[in-house]
């Protein structure tokens, strides 16, 4: 069964001047990649879970805080690897400083038999869309492509 995450992607400003909050993940594979490595906050859920619930749930780990709003329903978006993304933007003006994730372990380095532990997120930025655009990863571009047409209507 293909995995599927859900998470929300935040924004404040007007339309023209958008800007989207952005999380890179923790860990060592991904400390040294900046553009296309950053993500919505999200995280997995299972079958029988509310994929909004999930969402809400899933950002308050990562950024370690609850964040509520309108919640404005975005095109999922399948990624590379097969996962399925369900995403909503609200508008909230999150304060990256205070960000505060839930950690992981893995062995590292590899093979050498030491656990450490890492943040799942180790930081946290505003971005304006056309920037947010360079930094994302590539299966998530269609969140930023959805909101800007829903706050920005032609």
């Amino acid at each position: 069964m293909p995995k599927q995450s859900a998470g929300l992607l935040l924004f404040r400003g007007k339309p023209g001047a958008i800007e989207v909050l952005l999380v890179h993940p923790g860990g060592p594979f991904w400390a040294k990649r900046d553009e296309g490595a950053w993500s919505i906050p999200k995280g997995e859920f299972s079958d029988d879970e509310d994929p909004l619930r999930a969402a809400i749930r899933e950002v308050r780990e990562e950024l370690g805080e609850g964040i509520a709003g309108e919640f404005i329903a975005l095109k999922r978006q399948r990624q590379a690897g097969g996962k399925t993304v369900y995403a909503w933007a609200v508008r909230a003006d999150f304060n990256p400083s205070r960000l505060r994730s839930n950690t992981f372990s893995i062995e590292w380095p590899p093979r050498s038999g030491r656990q450490q532990t890492f943040p799942e997120i180790d930081r946290a930025a505003w971005f304006p869309l056309d920037v947010a655009h360079k930094k994302i990863v590539k299966g998530q571009v269609g969140f930023l492509e959805d909101l800007q047409t829903k706050l920005m209507p032609k």
